[in-house]
């Protein structure tokens, strides 16, 4: 029987074809995850009553899981479709990372309670995410300066300060973003209530934000350093492949 090789054995072309195929798994994995709770959640919609908890949870929290997989399912295929738009291919370990994070904030976070089960979980993902987007800010602005019909060309330092302000300004988005939803919806993505119950008021009430913009910041930072180096010794891991 023929053995499989090893991925130090094989060539570039084995494993690309090796790494697309676990990416493309990773993919309808993750799709899976957030399409079967679907139909749970608008049932535990409709048969839990607006003024009690069903096991420690009420409705406003199934509208909550509801809406963070519905916008999981959305959000997978914007770098699928920003790739095809302006044709490159996204670096595998930026999609692996964005696939990753999405899995752990919503299947995790929200439809497995990961938020309240796990100490500073949403800490952990809010570095990751500034991290993320601070790289793909990195990748946006590295085809911008491939792009010959651009006369200005930035310097390092420029394109990880652009890096930098494109993570920290989504971040700010991210956290209006859970402002207007638990004013319309009434959930509570800002975590302004408590797992016990205790509505927050005051200066405690504005931590959970404060919190996850400073550490948005500091993922930021650190992802702009990395590539303002990568960039300085042309380790450029993060360069997308242009498509002709």
């Amino acid at each position: 029987m023929k053995k499989k090789a090893r991925y130090r054995d094989m060539t570039p072309e084995e494993k690309e074809k090796h790494t697309a195929k676990l990416m493309r798994l990773m993919y309808l994995y993750v799709m899976l995850s957030f399409i079967l709770p679907v139909g749970y959640l608008i049932v535990k919609i409709i048969i839990t009553d607006p003024g009690e908890a069903a096991g420690g949870q009420g409705r406003a929290d199934y509208v909550l899981m509801l809406l963070q997989c519905l916008l999981g399912i959305l959000v997978l295929h914007i770098p699928s479709m920003l790739a095809k738009k302006f044709r490159f291919v996204v670096p595998p370990f930026l999609f692996t990372m964005y696939i990753i994070f999405l899995y752990c904030a919503i299947f995790l976070g929200e439809v497995q309670n990961f938020y309240y089960v796990i100490p500073h979980w949403d800490d952990i993902l809010h570095c990751m995410s500034s991290m993320m987007t601070g790289f793909f800010g990195l990748m946006t602005i590295t085809i911008l300066n491939r792009d010959e019909h651009i006369i200005v060309r930035l310097s390092p330092f420029f394109m990880a300060l652009f890096a930098f302000s494109f993570a920290v300004t989504v971040g700010a988005l991210w956290e209006i973003y859970e402002f207007v939803f638990d004013g319309l919806f009434g959930l509570n993505m800002q975590k302004f209530i408590t797992a016990a119950g205790e509505t927050l008021v005051g200066h405690a009430a504005l931590t959970d934000t404060m919190k996850d913009i400073v550490v948005d910041t500091i993922g930021a930072l650190v992802s702009s350093v990395i590539g303002y180096f990568s960039i300085k010794f042309d380790k450029r891991w993060f360069m997308p492949e242009l498509v002709e």
